[in-house]
Formats: C-alpha cells, structure tokens, sequence
C-alpha cells in the first residue's frame, strides 16, 4: 500500500507482549513515522529504533524515565498532542491511551487493541484499592477515574476498526466501549524456539511486577512448596515482592532474549498466575515444550490446553494432548494444589506435541493476517468516503 502511514503506541520503555505486535508494524511499514508518549533509547528492538520517532511532552516532564505512569491524569492531554496532519493510515497499538491520538477525518485509524485502560476498568482495585495505593493516590483516583472513562469512550470516536488480541479482549471492548472487533492473536517468533527435554528443577516466571501479575501468589506457593522459583522481570512492585520472597524464590531482572530461551528450555514449567488479556509468555514457554500452570481465566483459555484428569463422556485422558493445567482461584493454595497435581501428572506432558499446539501462532501468520485486515479495512473506509 503506497500510503503515509503513523503508528502510535503507548510508550517503548521494553520489549514485552505489545512491543512485539509493534515490531511487525514496523516490519510492514518500514517508512512509518511512530508516535509514542515516552522512548527510552536502547530499550526496544533494532526494527522499532530505526523508525522516526516523536515523542509527547511527558519525556521531558522530571523523573519520567522511572515514574512515568504518576503522569497518567495528563497522558489523554499529551496523546491528544500529536498532529498527524497528512497522513492516510492510523495504526495504533494500545493497551492504555495510544487509541485516544486525534485523526484527521480523512485518515483512516485501526486499532490494535492489547486491552481496553484495565488501570480504569476491571483492573481498577489491583491497582488503586486497598494496600495498592496510598490514600492521597485513592482520593485522587476516586476523582479522576470516571473521568478518564468518559475520555477513554469519547475518544474512540476517530478509530475506524479494533482489532483485539483475543476474544477476552474483545468481549471487554464490547462491554465498555459497545464496539466489535476482530479477532488476531499476537505473535511468537515459533522458529526461535525448540523443544527441549531438558528440566534442571526450578519453576519460572517471565512476567513484568505490575498488580494484576499476581507475582506475590506465585512467591508465596512457592514459599510454602519450597521448590525453586526462577522470576525473570522488573517493575513498580519489585521492592515488595524481594521482602516477601523466601529462600527458594530467585529474582533474575529482565534478561536478553536468548538467555531467556535457555530458562525456558531448561525449568520444569512455567508458572503464571495472572488475569491476563492475552499472554506471549505461556506460547514462547510451550513453544521450548514446557507446561504451563495458569490462572483458569482471561486469555490463558484459549492459548493452554488443560489436562484432564477425568471427563466422562469424553475421549480419553492421554487423547487430550495437554499443553498445562488450571487453577481456578488466586490463592496460594490453590496454586500449590495445580503445582502437586502437575507433579503427579509430569508424564502426560509431551513436549513435541506441545510445541506442535503452538504453531499456528507464528509470526508469520499474524504478519499475514494484519496486513490483509488493515489492507481490507483502509479500503472499505476510502470507498465509504467517496460513496
């Protein structure tokens, strides 16, 4: 498509689940401008720092490097900030404001959603609700909360389409925002990855410490199990999770991508205890042929095939091909339950069929599958216009 096309996205301060939707946006249009409130130079892929990028005012507010997320009552005002005058296509990546970027009306604006604000939505009380926040920050969100709902609805007056990264998602747009969107899972580079037999012992997470992780359920199972817990990651609630982390529990900090692939290679499963919208970590975790125990709800459903243990009138257990098992409440002890009957099950997983279950998530099929929507989407809207 010979268009002048924007990319917008959040803020590039990593390399995690949306910045890897956006390194293929990138690949497609390698002579987009990107628009982002933040960029800390050095922090996101080669594919991403290539491209021209423009920065909001938050980057030269004081201290945004570490505490950019206080400035979230302003970030409407500075997404709002982007002129994007002259340009024909709008592709934005947002799980937080990038959405809300104001679009002339004769460009066309595609969303790809990673999830609708979940600070404001269903994720308010992990992070604002008690022992979450201090209270000078709870008076504030009390005040502001419904007014950044009233702006995140108005401002999905300039998106043309959404694109959800799953059907949890997508239900969520349609309950808040009463939109539909199709549906495009993210992707996982399937060929960086190889199934392995190695198990060296540990359990691992690959997670940011953000709230709705629930990285603290995984520490205190793991506290209680005594097995080994490896956590590769960083984030806000890092200083509470070390005081409360006993000997077994070990924090790696955020790792390069091949030693990355190597942990997962080498642990006996992976461990992932949030609500989460979609999640890349569990696929990349299947793709090395590691289980996954996961929190029974969100997007996990339709990534991890459960082991059953019995399901009258069904096929047989060893027929189900399992990919992990769920646990169905977030309580430690309920993660401990899923670790032990995982453990008393290690023989039903199968690694090359578990890496096999992962294929169709490939980086190549979402590539595919975004061009021809946006390509399909940018048509229909020109031809809207000149009907």
């Amino acid at each position: 498509m010979d268009l002048k096309v924007a990319l917008i996205h959040d803020w590039l301060t990593g390399m995690r689940g949306g910045e890897r939707c956006l390194e293929v946006f990138c690949e497609l249009f390698p002579d987009a401008d990107l628009f982002t409130l933040l960029h800390h130079p050095g922090t996101v892929s080669p594919m991403i720092e290539k491209h021209l990028i423009r920065t909001s005012l938050i980057q030269r507010l004081p201290f945004s490097r570490r505490a950019y997320r206080y400035y979230l009552p302003i970030f409407p005002r500075a997404i709002e900030s982007f002129d994007l005058s002259g340009y024909d296509l709008v592709l934005s990546s947002s799980h937080c404001v990038a959405k809300g970027v104001r679009v002339p009306s004769n460009a066309c604006h595609i969303s790809y959603l990673h999830t609708p604000m979940r600070y404001i939505w269903d994720q308010y009380e992990h992070y604002f609700g008690k022992g979450r926040a201090g209270r000078p920050v709870q008076s504030m969100m009390r005040f502001l909360r419904p007014r950044l709902q009233r702006w995140d609805v108005r401002s999905n007056g300039s998106v043309y389409a959404f694109i959800a990264n799953s059907r949890h998602v997508a239900e969520r747009i349609k309950k808040y925002y009463g939109r539909t969107a199709e549906v495009i899972y993210p992707p996982v580079d399937f060929q960086a990855f190889s199934s392995s037999n190695r198990d060296d012992g540990f359990y691992l997470m690959v997670t940011a410490f953000a709230p709705y992780k629930r990285v603290d359920l995984a520490v205190e199972a793991f506290n209680r199990l005594k097995r080994p817990l490896k956590i590769v990651g960083a984030g806000q609630d890092e200083k509470r999770l070390r005081a409360i982390a006993g000997p077994t529990v070990e924090f790696l900090g955020w790792r390069p991508d091949f030693e990355i692939r190597e942990l997962y290679a080498s642990c006996r499963a992976l461990i992932f205890p949030g609500e989460e919208d979609f999640g890349i970590v569990p696929l990349e975790a299947m793709a090395c042929g590691k289980p996954v125990i996961a929190y029974g709800k969100g997007g996990a459903l339709e990534t991890v095939v459960p082991l059953r243990t019995s399901r009258p009138g069904g096929p047989k257990p060893e027929e189900a091909d399992p990919t992990g098992l769920f646990f169905y409440e977030q309580t430690p002890e309920a993660l401990i339950e899923a670790v032990r009957l995982f453990e008393a099950h290690r023989d039903r997983f199968d690694p090359v069929r578990i890496r096999e279950h992962v294929k169709p998530f490939d980086r190549t099929n979402f590539r595919e599958k975004i061009f021809r929507y946006v390509r399909m989407k940018h048509q229909e809207f020109s031809e809207s216009r000149h009907a």
